[in-house]
């Protein structure tokens, strides 16, 4: 499988990737004797396997695979939350969602052989003013702590000149 995780687009493995290894690995360890498994063949078993969980998970709300994890269908309650554009506050009705907890075997082999994920770095929020602040000087800090003074024209003061400075002869 290719690693693009310099890419910005898209997910880092495709379906089709996933495909492609199987099939490679499959006639690589010669699976099915004088014949090669197609990668036509492998897409439609790997679908099936995809459906046989998300039918699973449908019925049952629950799929335990050994050594890999389990999924299971939760239902999220009710809650109040607000529109980001508008302020207004929002209704978001109960619905079901599915979650997956990882096996041992699994968590040990991403601890011990998986690179550390980056992180990204937030970017500082800036605060928000009110004009009694502005009239006194005080500007909001660029890392969302509290805000600084901010030097007007009319205070700076000149550079004093050092020792060490060079002169103008």
């Amino acid at each position: 499988m290719t690693n693009r995780a310099d890419s910005t687009e898209g997910p880092l493995v495709t379906k089709k990737e996933i495909v492609k290894t199987i099939c490679d690995r499959a006639n690589k360890e010669k699976l099915i004797p004088k014949h090669n498994l197609t990668q036509l063949a492998t897409k439609e078993i790997v679908q099936w396997t995809f459906e046989a969980i998300i039918t699973t998970l449908v019925e049952e709300g629950r799929i335990e695979l050994r050594n890999f994890g389990v999924f299971e269908v939760k239902q999220r309650k009710p809650r109040k939350a607000r529109n980001p554009r508008t302020g207004a506050p929002v209704n978001v009705e109960s619905k079901n969602v599915v979650t997956f907890q990882p096996g041992m075997k699994m968590e040990e082999q991403v601890r011990k052989l998986g690179k550390p994920a980056e992180t990204k770095k937030k970017k500082p929020r800036k605060m928000k003013l009110d004009k009694d602040a502005k009239s006194v000087g005080l500007a909001p800090s660029t890392n969302g702590s509290a805000p600084t003074e901010v030097a007007s024209a009319s205070a700076t003061k000149p550079t004093p000149v050092t020792d060490d400075a060079p002169t103008a002869t």
